[in-house]
């Protein structure tokens, strides 16, 4: 049976899951929050490097709610989210709030989004994009 490892987002710990469960929603053993509800991660300074931990490809949209074109993004982010739910971990860091990460990812213009596996990032792209768009770049970005 393969297994891969998830981090909750909710307590920071490690699961162990069979992959066959990834669809039966599964929750934390630690504090039983589900692990996949589909919805978007709030990074923090905090949680950001845990989050990273993952078996799983994870995605982080740098944004700021001053911003329209990440306004506009948010819906689309939290789409793909949901479809990919299980599959990839998406994460969503407000810039304006965590800038220590924002400068250590050197965000120069938003919204940037970046793709990371197995804890190395792998690939980004800045601005917003409309959904067929994201859904294009992100699969080739999970093919790398």
């Amino acid at each position: 049976m393969s297994t891969f490892h998830s981090r909750c987002p909710s307590c920071g710990g490690m699961n162990r899951l069979p992959v066959e469960r990834v669809s039966d929603s599964p929750n934390c053993g630690k504090c039983k929050s589900d692990l996949f509800d589909g919805a978007p991660i709030e990074g923090t300074n905090d949680n950001f490097t845990h989050l990273l931990q993952s078996d799983q490809p994870v995605v982080v949209d740098f944004w700021a709610p001053w911003c329209n074109p990440c306004v506009g993004f948010a819906p689309v982010f939290q789409d793909v989210a949901a479809e990919r739910k299980g599959k990839v971990r998406f994460i969503k860091i407000n810039t304006e709030i965590e800038q220590q990460l924002a400068a250590q990812f050197q965000i120069r213009s938003i919204p940037t989004v970046m793709v990371f596996k197995n804890g190395q990032r792998v690939d980004v792209i800045n601005g917003a994009l409309p959904k067929s768009q994201f859904d294009q770049w992100l699969n080739q970005a999970l093919t790398k």
